[in-house]
């Protein structure tokens, strides 16, 4: 099945990036569609309390804030399709978006699918997600002050999370597979030097203990097959994200990690009118705040192009607050 209709703006995905993107593009009258996919509000759909996110004082449960921001961009025409895209065509214009055997066409497409957080792929860390299993120190790490934290992992994302929950937790144990790691020398070193931090090696985890919060790890020994329990109140892990890219790889740049490549101080791709924002080319900062950002910016880069088209009237966007 096929719309006639070619659309000015579709934006593909729906979380702090792509709502505001909507919010912005809605508000300049560019009816902009969302198809936001089943898993809709992106990772703070398994976050629990967000405390800091600019305007809720009191903080926010992370299903409500993506609530909020989603209703909003309604409030201004944005549409949304809660479904996922299954295959893109950004040869030509109009661009083509395919929900299954729905297709829908637009001038200007703006990226916002987010990244993943690798999991350890247990039953228990999934159910105790937001309640002591997170992905996220800089989110989370608050939660746990003056109680003992885990971090799984061995490359420089875990040590940078481990060394920052040292202002935290009571003790910041890194467990890894092998005892050796990726993370840089000098991550190490400082990890090794910090009093808080110690280290459990060739371990991995085998269950999240605990009903209704964490209270602690069981891990196996890789060499001899040994099974300790190791207390803890928050787990997080470490052992990387990836980008939510795998239906744009074959048409738009990226790097080796899968990020989608945006041109410096724009949210502009290699195609013109393909316009990438928030996780999905961020490996930096991977912020509810930072994500909404670049949303904003790429509601204006779409709109700015678009008023370039020849003979589109353009919109008041860049000049509204």
């Amino acid at each position: 099945m096929s719309t006639n209709d070619v659309r000015e703006l579709v934006i593909i995905g729906g979380g702090p990036a792509g709502y505001t993107a909507a919010l912005y593009s809605a508000r300049a009258d560019l009816e902009p569609l969302v198809i936001e996919g089943f898993q809709w509000g992106g990772q703070l759909m398994v976050t629990s309390d967000v405390e800091n996110y600019p305007g809720y004082a009191d903080g926010i449960m992370g299903p409500e804030m993506m609530a909020d921001f989603r209703r909003q961009a309604e409030r201004f025409g944005a549409e949304f399709v809660t479904d996922d895209v299954t295959r893109v065509d950004l040869s030509e214009q109009p661009f083509r978006i395919w929900v299954g055997d729905e297709e829908y066409r637009a001038r200007a497409v703006i990226v916002a699918t987010g990244a993943s957080a690798r999991w350890l792929g247990l039953d228990s860390e999934q159910r105790l997600q937001g309640r002591g299993v997170s992905a996220c120190a800089t989110c989370d790490g608050a939660f746990f002050r003056d109680k003992p934290i885990v971090v799984v992992g061995g490359g420089d994302s875990a040590f940078e999370e481990a060394l920052f929950l040292t202002r935290f937790g009571t003790k910041v144990t890194i467990v890894h597979r092998r005892n050796d790691f990726r993370a840089s020398q000098i991550m190490v070193k400082r990890a090794i030097d910090h009093h808080k931090i110690e280290f459990l090696t060739p371990y991995v985890v085998d269950e999240v203990l605990g009903d209704n919060a964490v209270t602690g790890v069981r891990l196996r020994n890789t060499e001899t097959g040994e099974t300790i329990e190791h207390d803890a109140q928050g787990v997080f892990v470490a052992i990387g994200h990836e980008p939510n890219t795998k239906l744009f790889v074959d048409q738009l740049d990226h790097d080796e990690n899968g990020y989608l490549v945006t041109r410096p101080g724009s949210t502009e791709t290699n195609i013109p009118g393909v316009f990438a924002v928030g996780d999905v080319q961020d490996h930096v900062y991977r912020q509810a705040v930072t994500a909404a950002g670049s949303g904003c910016m790429g509601a204006l880069d779409a709109e700015r192009y678009l008023a370039a088209l020849e003979g589109h009237p353009g919109t008041a966007l860049t000049v509204s607050r």
